[in-house]
Formats: C-alpha cells, sequence, structure tokens
C-alpha cells in the first residue's frame, strides 16, 4: 500500500482499517522527536487539560518532523489537538476560534472541539478552520498568513497548503480531520444535529464528562452501566444516521465486537490491544 495523503487517518480510512490513538500533553521537541516512531497512527494532543502554548506545540510538530518520516512512509504521524473551550454555543467557539488558528498554523492535522452542545457551535467550528477563499456551503474564516511552519511540517509548499487545509470529507482533497465529543446530556440529545455539520468527520460521547454529567464521580469502568450506554448507543446511531465515524474505547475483550459494529476511532489504552485489532482487521504490517 503505498502512501497517497499527508494524513495517515485519511490514507486508512480509505481501506476501511480502524485508527488507533495515543495522548500526550509533553509538547517539547524531544517527545516530539520520540513519538515519531509512535505505533498509533495518530497523537492527540490533550490542550483541553494541559498547555496550550502554540509556541511549544510547534516545537513538539518540528520534534516529529525531524525524526520521521514514519514506518509508513508518512512525513509525520498524524495529530489532533483537543480544543481547550467548550462548544456550548457558537459565541463561545467564535470568542475562542483564535486557538484554532495558533494550532492550524503549527502543522497539526486535525482538531477536537469538546462538549460540542449546538449545531450552530459546531458549524463555526468548521468554518474557523477553513480559509477565506472557501465560499462553498460553510464559508470560511481563518486569514492569511502565520502558515509557515505547517506548510514546513507537512513538507508542501504554501499554495499547495492552502488547497489541502481544509476539513475531509467536505472537500475530498483536504488534510485536516476535525472531531466533536458531545460529552453531556444535552449534547447527547442534540447529537443528531450536531454531528450532522459537513466538515466534521468523527464524533464521540466522551466517557469522562459525559458520567459526571450524569452524576458519578469517578468515571465507571467496563462494562458500562445501562444508562451510560444507553447516551453511548444514542451518540453512536446519530453518528452513522449522519456517516460519520464513532470513537470509542476498546478493550482485548471487546475489540472484535466493537469494531464489527463499525467503531472506526479507537482508543486502546495499550499497544497490545492495538495491535491484536490491526491483526483482526489485516492491516498491512508496512501500517
Amino acid at each position: 500500500m503505498k502512501k497517497k495523503r499527508i494524513n495517515k487517518i485519511i490514507d486508512l480510512l480509505k481501506i476501511n482499517q480502524p485508527i488507533y490513538y495515543e495522548s500526550t500533553d509533553d509538547f517539547s521537541f524531544s517527545n516530539g522527536k520520540k513519538m515519531s516512531k509512535t505505533w498509533a497512527d495518530y497523537i492527540r494532543l490533550d490542550c483541553e487539560h494541559g498547555n496550550i502554548n502554540s509556541d511549544k506545540i510547534g516545537e513538539f510538530m518540528e520534534g516529529l518532523a525531524k525524526g520521521g518520516p514514519t514506518k509508513s512512509g508518512h512525513k509525520t504521524p498524524a495529530v489532533i489537538a483537543e480544543l481547550p473551550f467548550p462548544g456550548l454555543n457558537e459565541k463561545i467557539v467564535e470568542a475562542n476560534s483564535w486557538m484554532v488558528n495558533h494550532l492550524l498554523a503549527k502543522g497539526v492535522h486535525g482538531l477536537v472541539l469538546c462538549h460540542a452542545t449546538q449545531k450552530k457551535a459546531v458549524e463555526y467550528f468548521v468554518r474557523s478552520t477553513r480559509f477565506r477563499f472557501r465560499k462553498n456551503k460553510l464559508k470560511g474564516l481563518r486569514g492569511h498568513g502565520g502558515h509557515k511552519l505547517a506548510t514546513k511540517i507537512w513538507g508542501i509548499n504554501e499554495k499547495k497548503y492552502m488547497e489541502l487545509c481544509d476539513p475531509w470529507p467536505l472537500n475530498p482533497n483536504g488534510e485536516l480531520i476535525l472531531g466533536i465529543k458531545m460529552e453531556n446530556a444535552t449534547a447527547a440529545k442534540n447529537s443528531l444535529k450536531t454531528s450532522s455539520v459537513p466538515g466534521i468527520c468523527f464524533g464521540e460521547y466522551g466517557l469522562g464528562d459525559m458520567s459526571m454529567d450524569l452524576g458519578y464521580k469517578i468515571k465507571p469502568s467496563f462494562p458500562l452501566p445501562k444508562k451510560i450506554e444507553k447516551i453511548r448507543k444514542l451518540v453512536w446511531d446519530n453518528c452513522k444516521k449522519n456517516k460519520k465515524y464513532f470513537l470509542g474505547i476498546i478493550k482485548k475483550n471487546n475489540y472484535k465486537q466493537l469494531i464489527d459494529k463499525g467503531m472506526m476511532f479507537c482508543r486502546a489504552y495499550e499497544k497490545k490491544t492495538a495491535d491484536l485489532a490491526k491483526k483482526y482487521t489485516k492491516r498491512p504490517k508496512s501500517w
């Protein structure tokens, strides 16, 4: 299998292979270089609870590029940053959209909006990732300049970057992956509307925050309580209805069942679990 995209996630989704990630809040150059050889398909930057220093994230991205390429031949692993502000309403997203600009300027390959509760908030999130010359469907809001490092990380010139830095699959040629966490009770109820927004690739229900919203002080372990399982099913079903992928946690005793049900974005806390799942779906060894 030959690399066709900058973003490894898209390459894998196109051959119906589930995606696996690991997280970090260490945004040093040295950790970037170390994680350039990660077993995961993408790295999730924990900006929600950790550091939002975009300059440090830039150093991390440069470390990834320095340590690359990946085993699959990509310049770097894909990187998705989890935003620290909630998508409770459009005004909150608008006021904090400068963070979207800063993170994209450092060369990340995607973003996740937490507590995505209202459709208009999600629409503004998508628009904030798109350049202003994008007039179709969701008009872009991102301005020119500031993406010099991003072109270096992606290994392309400015013109090509302007063409490719757009949400996939809204733009079939786009290289950005956008996700939403519908991680409170209201967000779950609204998930059919929010997950319908063009430009969103995947959704999740966020076990930790969702369980807290339902009154749990500590995140429940598996098997999940029935009321949480019911909400997970609701969000997952609504993602399916809108042809969006779903992200969830997999374990050694359930990965086959969940993958057979269509889970494509997977949080495997152990590499061994991901390796078993990759073998189960006959993942090409070089990937």
